[in-house]
């Protein structure tokens, strides 16, 4: 029989689905509604690359991760390998997501395509981070790896954020531009004059 534990756990994991996705999609505009500052910079998205949505909802990923953790969960370090492999999971899912959609369908990704995208890898990822968090195998011995991998995903999102390498996920399908488009660009004439006719 389930323990009350593992049920409140599961509960939990099932409504960072309606935490994670909504608040991902806030963030997808935080960058406009901030006015291009230093917070959206980091944590919204900077131009309409594959990266940049990833990036959000595996930023709204954690922070769920800590609000379950700040529940009083009683396997700490089991629930943190879980939550960071879980992390790395729903990104490249993501990102693969997004690439096999623009590749069989030949359109830019929009809003409500990022949205089921998200939808879909967070599901799996908050399913597999409930999996491996009340799995009877002791992982808790890569906790220091997890910690490890943790701190390398944060280096690498805010600073991919400013300088990207020059990688297709990386570059705004309108502009072609990486990075941080600039405040005072005309998008539609910077379109217009990269677009082959």
């Amino acid at each position: 029989m389930e323990s009350i534990g593992k049920r409140k756990f599961r509960h939990s994991e099932i409504y960072g689905l309606l935490f994670i996705v909504p608040l991902g999609v806030l963030l997808h505009y935080l960058y406009d509604f901030t006015e291009k500052s230093v917070i959206g910079i980091l944590f919204g998205c900077v131009n309409g690359s594959i990266w940049e949505h990833g990036k959000v909802f595996a930023l709204t990923f954690c922070v769920w991760s800590i609000i379950e953790l700040a529940c009083s969960l009683p396997y700490f370090r089991q629930f943190i390998v879980a939550k960071v492999f879980a992390l790395y999971w729903q990104f490249i899912l993501m990102i693969l997501l997004m690439i096999g959609y623009r590749t069989l369908t030949g359109n830019e990704i929009t809003v409500a395509v990022v949205m089921i995208i998200s939808f879909l890898a967070t599901a799996v990822a908050q399913l597999l981070s409930y999996r491996l968090t009340v799995w009877e195998k002791d992982i808790r011995c890569l906790f220091a790896l997890a910690l490890g991998f943790l701190f390398l995903f944060f280096i690498v999102f805010f600073c991919f954020s400013v300088v990207p390498p020059h990688i297709g996920i990386f570059r705004d399908p309108l502009t072609q531009i990486y990075g941080i488009i600039p405040k005072n660009i005309d998008v539609g004439a910077y379109f217009m004059n990269n677009t082959e006719v």
